[in-house]
């Protein structure tokens, strides 16, 4: 029986100074600090999520900041802009809001929806799209209303280095549905609400190379343990050279690089972001995984001291 995503989980990036990313996507974006934690590859390292209130899968952006790093090449193999969704009408309060902390953005239009794209201070390629689809992100804050806020992805558009290879690993391995081609994108279609738009471009260009403001992976839902389980051995009898899981506390995970070079996770919708700490004080303090938990004095004194302010 062929497996089918609901959507993008998660999209990890690569940037710089934490606090900088932190002013960008919470007090800039509006986007809520659900979790501070470290890389439980690179315990020295950081790794924050944002999204919206509850840090729903389709929302979730996450960095690992490293302050001072080589800066990475946006190209083929890897996810070439985020995109965001917004409240229809919102269009308006988005350009204002860029203008108003001086982030220079352009127009475009793309199977005839209309974005704005930027930026971030690292370099990472975003846009913004107005849509129906999907609920309102109740989190507040500074000058970003309910009514305007970020939903969370709308969905991204993929550099692969094999672009026929990668839209057909999007169909036959994912299980997204082609919607059509415009100039040089074809798009695919999952079956969530938000993070479920995937525009492929169909012409390459120069390969790119990891670093500040890169994307490190995509991550597409598993409903939970047992159709986690399923995706990996799925994946795996469709040629797909993926890992063992990974318990990452908030999720599971299984990785796997597809024919165009993007990394790809698959990643569980439980347990979820409140389980370590409550809803409501999710992101207010440096959580950490069993296994570094006796390092907590030593890794809180040597990360980079962050706080969530706002800039209005």
């Amino acid at each position: 029986m062929k497996k089918h995503t609901a959507g993008i989980h998660h999209i990890t990036a690569i940037v710089g100074h934490p606090q900088e990313n932190i002013d960008f996507y919470a007090g800039i974006l509006g986007l809520r600090l659900v979790k501070q934690t470290i890389n439980f590859d690179d315990p020295g390292t950081y790794h924050l999520y944002f999204g919206n209130e509850g840090g729903k899968p389709g929302s979730i952006i996450t960095f690992f900041p490293w302050a001072d790093a080589y800066k990475g090449r946006i190209g083929d193999g890897q996810v070439g802009v985020t995109t965001y969704v917004v409240p229809t009408g919102a269009m308006e309060f988005w350009r204002n809001r860029l203008s108003q902390f001086d982030i220079e953005y352009i127009e475009a239009e793309r199977f005839g929806e209309a974005y704005l794209q930027f930026d971030d201070p690292h370099g990472l390629h975003l846009e913004i799209v107005e849509r129906e689809e999907g609920e309102l992100n109740p989190w507040t804050f500074g000058g970003v209303s309910k009514e305007v806020a970020i939903k969370g992805f709308g969905g991204a558009i993929l550099y692969s280095a094999r672009p026929q290879e990668t839209a057909a690993t999007l169909v036959d391995v994912m299980g997204l549905e082609t919607v059509g081609t415009e100039g040089d994108y074809t798009r695919f279609k999952a079956t969530a609400d938000i993070g479920n738009i995937i525009d492929v471009k169909m012409t390459t260009g120069v390969r790119g190379t990891m670093g500040v403001g890169t994307v490190h992976h995509i991550a597409w839902r598993a409903k939970d343990a047992a159709d986690h389980q399923e995706w990996q051995e799925y994946a795996m009898n469709h040629g797909q050279h993926v890992t063992e899981i990974k318990d990452r506390n908030y999720f599971d995970a299984i990785y796997f690089r597809e024919s165009g070079e993007i990394l790809f996770e698959i990643a569980t919708d439980p347990p979820g972001f409140a389980h370590d700490e409550s809803y409501e004080t999710m992101g207010k303090q440096l959580m950490l995984p069993e296994q570094y938990e006796h390092l907590r004095d030593r890794l809180e004194m040597s990360l980079i001291p962050i706080e969530v302010k706002s800039l209005d």
